[in-house]
């Protein structure tokens, strides 16, 4: 039975298999569920988050258009997903609308992301994205996307 570490790299390495993104701007740190038409991840805050050094020194918030970013990278996983995981598929995103910030998210947070597929009709996509931390809203959104071709140089 593979450790806890184990588990931890592999699902690291899924999440990277599936995204673009590398650090500092990866913003999804696990997918605990992945199935036709919804995704749930999680990103743990932590207080080395480069951005926390400026926003804000004494009293650290979670920038809002960090929590949208990562409420659109989760969105970009379940639209992988649902293309069988095409590498040659990009997916940017569009269109925000209904953005409502709820709750401050600040180190120590862990925010629970759901997303679900709205509509679709390749290569536009159409998303409802939730974040939660514990059982707290913290933020909404609808997100527009559409598919790519990835230009390959």
């Amino acid at each position: 039975m593979p450790d806890n570490h184990d588990i931890k790299v592999s699902e690291l390495e899924r999440v990277l298999g599936l995204l673009p993104h590398r650090y500092p701007f990866l913003l999804v740190d696990r997918i605990l569920e992945l199935s036709k038409g919804r995704v749930v991840t999680i990103k743990n805050v932590t207080f080395n988050e480069p951005y926390f050094a400026g926003h804000f020194p004494d009293h650290p918030v979670m920038p809002g258009v960090l929590i949208v970013e990562a409420l659109a990278q989760s969105a970009a996983i379940l639209a992988l997903n649902e293309v069988g995981g095409d590498p040659t598929r990009l997916f940017m995103l569009t269109g925000l609308d209904k953005v409502r910030f709820r709750r401050r998210v600040i180190p120590g947070d862990q925010l629970r992301m759901e997303v679900k597929i709205l509509k679709f009709h390749r290569p536009l996509w159409r998303m409802q994205a939730v974040a939660r931390v514990g059982d707290e809203l913290a933020a909404e959104a609808e997100l527009s996307a559409m598919e790519v071709e990835e230009q390959v140089r």
